[in-house]
């Protein structure tokens, strides 16, 4: 098995070197929520298609269903080739990651044949209606209401930070079907169709001056009743176990790049090249010391998936690193990055399109669309508490 692993990760590595695009001409964005205008999607969507053409997405995925079914480690290698050469990702997201994972978990055979496929190959791109306007966090407290209607359901209410909103074909949204019963029990799940009449999407522009997420209004929205995924009442389990996917604690995705971001490598080098007292920012002991700091940490998030692998390094708290991974990584990109910006002292306030900014703003850009994975898929606060109790014991008051 080696052996044809080492001829794979070869063969990866030589057709992404081939195949990699050339520079568009216009900004890429650096992941799925900062996609906001059509050549943007065009491109992504086009490089995913290449990519699922070349038998390198889903490719532990079922064949039944348009995979590979091939060994995860397969997929694994791919993922690796895909960060290291820095192609560009696969838009795709919430398809390949949460949504796909969860139908092949426990949808039903006819969904499973009418999704998966359009989820590898970026025909169908998928987005998620759990935030709304008024509810934060609090995400049992879902008001949008679905109401049976015959064949069919009547879904009133909205959604926000809909990430690929104005692309998407589908959505997965928790509605409320039951308003008698409190909180989680009468919530369910449903796959909808975001040409359905009565759905509205509106752009909403972030402080990056780019666009990506959408606010989603159901103004009486019919959709089919096969659209509900598990029964009626169903549908908080049903959001648990989507968000153990989104958050990386439940394996299963299809694999590619989901987003195309700055390391600690490119924070090495920019320190190299940045200036402190006239010399290299690099030669200075405490930001030596720091750099380290942050060495050691990736290195850790790098090699946590193989300890959660190995009984005796987690017998303690078998939870621990899966439950967690969301928090660090997401806490460790924004502190990278901000230390990238004091790197550049006064030039830290130029952005993007300043002539005289560092590299083009590309780290001011980075640090803020950063504060985005600190808030999507429940915020940071939220992973704390997940923490808290479900690793740690910690009782909820």
């Amino acid at each position: 098995m080696s052996d044809e692993l080492d001829d794979f990760r070869r063969e990866v590595q030589a057709w992404f070197s081939a195949n990699k695009p050339a520079d568009p001409g216009f900004l890429l964005p650096e992941s799925f929520m900062e996609v906001g205008t059509d050549p943007q999607f065009q491109f992504l969507r086009a490089w995913q298609r290449k990519v699922y053409d070349a038998g390198y997405l889903g490719m532990a995925w079922p064949q039944a269903y348009g995979g590979g079914g091939r060994p995860q480690a397969f997929q694994d290698i791919v993922n690796a080739e895909m960060a290291r050469q820095k192609t560009p990702f696969v838009p795709n997201t919430i398809g390949l990651n949460w949504a796909g994972p969860l139908i092949l978990a426990i949808g039903t055979e006819a969904q499973k044949q009418r999704f998966i496929p359009g989820i590898l190959n970026a025909d169908d791109i998928w987005c998620q209606g759990f935030s709304e306007p008024d509810q934060g966090s609090d995400l049992a407290n879902t008001q949008t209401r679905a109401v049976r209607d015959g064949d069919e359901y009547v879904i009133t209410g909205s959604k926000i930070w809909t990430s690929l909103g104005s692309y998407a074909k589908y959505m997965i949204l928790l509605a409320r079907t039951n308003p008698q019963e409190k909180r989680y029990g009468g919530l369910s799940f449903f796959l909808i169709p975001m040409q359905a009449p009565g759905i509205e999407v509106r752009p909403i522009k972030k402080l990056t001056g780019e666009y990506g997420f959408t606010q989603t209004f159901f103004h009486e929205a019919r959709v089919p009743a096969d659209c509900l995924m598990g029964r009626e009442g169903e549908g908080w389990k049903i959001a648990m176990m989507t968000l153990t996917f989104e958050r990386g604690a439940t394996g299963g995705q299809a694999g590619g790049l989901s987003r195309v971001s700055l390391g600690i490598n490119d924070v090495i080098e920019l320190a190299r090249q940045s200036r402190r007292d006239g010399r290299p920012a690099l030669e200075d002991p405490f930001v030596r010391d720091q750099l380290a700091r942050f060495l050691i940490e990736d290195q850790g998030d790098r090699l946590c998936a193989a300890r959660a692998q190995v009984p005796a390094l987690c017998s303690e708290r078998p939870d621990a690193i899966p439950l967690s991974a969301k928090l660090r990584t997401s806490e460790y990109r924004r502190r990278l990055f901000q230390f990238a910006l004091s790197l550049q002292g006064a030039n830290a306030v130029r952005w993007v399109g300043d002539a005289a900014a560092v590299e083009g703003g590309k780290w001011q850009r980075t640090y803020f669309n950063s504060f985005s994975s600190t808030i999507g898929g429940g915020t940071s606060q939220i992973q704390a508490n997940i923490v808290g109790e479900r690793v740690l014991g910690l009782p909820k008051d």
